[in-house]
């Protein structure tokens, strides 16, 4: 029987269980679960640098909403971020790539 030890969907237990199949889970506090989103963050963005498409782009996306969620962060907040940050700094639309700085 394999082992993951991973943050999964809320249906995935169903889904094993509706293919006969157990799935032995446990619900984590809010700590692990801090800690277990960050690490599926890196497994998406993961997945996605394999095979960069919108299906992975999509569970990148599911891992930010979660964590805002928990962090109790709103798109407002974060797009507040994002427009100061790219007026201060840009965004990436001019595909700038840094070789080196001389000194």
């Amino acid at each position: 029987m394999p082992t993951y030890n991973k943050l999964v969907r809320d249906k995935i237990p169903k889904i094993i269980e509706n293919a006969g199949k157990e799935a032995l889970t446990r619900i984590l506090d809010e700590m692990e679960y801090e800690k277990h989103l960050i690490e599926k963050l890196g497994e998406e963005v993961e997945e996605f640098v394999q095979t960069p498409n919108e299906e992975e782009l999509a569970d990148i996306m599911e891992v930010v909403e979660a964590i805002m969620k928990m962090k109790k962060i709103s798109w407002e907040t974060v797009r507040a971020v994002q427009a100061k940050k790219r007026q201060e700094r840009g965004g990436f639309e001019d595909r700038v790539f840094l070789e080196e700085v001389m000194e």
